[in-house]
């Protein structure tokens, strides 16, 4: 067996007592101690997550924006200012999401694309032989020498500002999914929590001091388990979990990152989900009893079954919830059951988000 990699903030998070796991062949936090205190603090203040497992991938030459609008589901031509970031799902022939990932232009011949941990070879790989098959005339450079910090809450703005003064006034002025760039460090307005903040690219040698830095601003750090209640809450989907290879963007709720408009634009995957589309959708169910909802059980419906992809007691709703791949035909508002250790328990089907903005999102009337 090898042995698990280490982000630079090893140390750091040894310091701090953290619980250290296995998540993909990384030794990364689950939480310091309370993952529920963890979640409150990206809700209520501010927390930092260590992102660096995950993979920069920059691609540059002349033919880069060509190949982007090949190689992803969405559509790089909607950047159309330089330090704009987009969300799109990179597809296989067949439809099927291989992963999905932020794609950053920063110049016509200069972007990056930061794809998951577990995917990042394959994903490379991937990349290399798109466009050695159709003659892109692009470089694909992996970027193992930066680190990548996330910092989620209502008050990161605030506390990145008085932490790196330098940075402060372009950093309040910059617009979610756009990014600014100091020297070699670049902090983008992204996020995976459903709350105001930054994620933060910079060279691999410099993240010890920001994460200490702003662990004395009182920042609480946060592990994989808050990183996950919160994502749920948020309706985010987790790659390997609520999607994979054999899942199509609309079995994941993510039909909107599909870019259609342009009918002369062909890309990995189109004439698989115009030709054949898949049934089922991605909705989300709040448990109407006692009891937590969790991956793979059974979700009855009057259109019939259904299976939850990811479920957990939501920390600040106070309640069970789950995002469930359902029939067509099932509604918002409906009510289901899922079969929990054999037991019929009721649920109600609604939309996501659950949480935004530290808040529980109400059901459209």
């Amino acid at each position: 067996m090898s042995a698990l990699q280490r982000t630079p903030l090893y140390d750091a998070h040894v310091a701090a007592n953290a619980r250290l796991v296995d998540f993909g062949g990384w030794e990364m936090p689950l939480h310091y101690g309370s993952q529920i205190e963890e979640h409150h603090a990206v809700r209520q203040n501010v927390g930092m997550f260590d992102v660096s497992h995950m993979r920069s991938v920059d691609i540059s030459g002349p033919q880069s924006r060509a190949f982007l609008r090949y190689l992803l589901a969405n559509d790089v031509n909607k950047l159309k200012q330089t330090g704009r970031a987009l969300y799109s799902c990179m597809l296989n022939p067949q439809g099927g999401i291989i992963d999905d990932l932020i794609a950053y232009h920063f110049a016509e011949e200069q972007w990056r694309l930061v794809v998951n941990a577990a995917c990042a070879q394959a994903d490379i790989a991937w990349m290399k032989r798109v466009a050695s098959a159709k003659s892109f005339e692009v470089v694909i450079a992996e970027r193992p020498d930066l680190a990548m910090l996330a910092l989620q809450g209502p008050q990161a703005m605030k506390v990145l500002g008085e932490t790196r003064a330098p940075w402060a006034a372009a950093v309040a002025e910059v617009k979610p999914f756009t990014a600014v760039t100091f020297g070699d460090v670049v902090v983008a307005r992204t996020g995976y929590t459903g709350e105001d903040g930054v994620e933060i690219m910079l060279p691999a040698d410099q993240v010890v001091d920001l994460w200490n830095d702003l662990l004395a601003a009182g920042v609480a750090p946060c592990g994989l388990g808050a990183r996950d209640t919160l994502r749920l809450e948020a309706g985010m989907n987790l790659y390997g979990q609520d999607m994979d290879a054999l899942t199509i963007p609309a079995q994941a709720g993510l039909s909107w990152t599909v870019a259609l408009a342009d009918e002369a634009r062909d890309f990995v995957g189109r004439a698989a989900i115009t030709q054949f589309p898949a049934s089922g959708q991605m909705l989300g169910l709040k448990l109407q009893e006692k009891g937590v909802m969790r991956a793979h059980m059974t979700v009855q419906t009057a259109s019939g079954d259904g299976e939850i992809t990811s479920g957990t007691m939501s920390p600040t709703l106070g309640i069970s919830i789950a995002m469930a791949r359902l029939p067509d035909g099932v509604l918002v508002g409906e009510d289901v059951h899922v079969n929990i250790r054999g037991k019929s328990v009721p649920a109600k089907v609604c939309q996501l988000p659950f949480v935004r903005h530290g808040k529980a999102v109400e059901p459209k009337s």
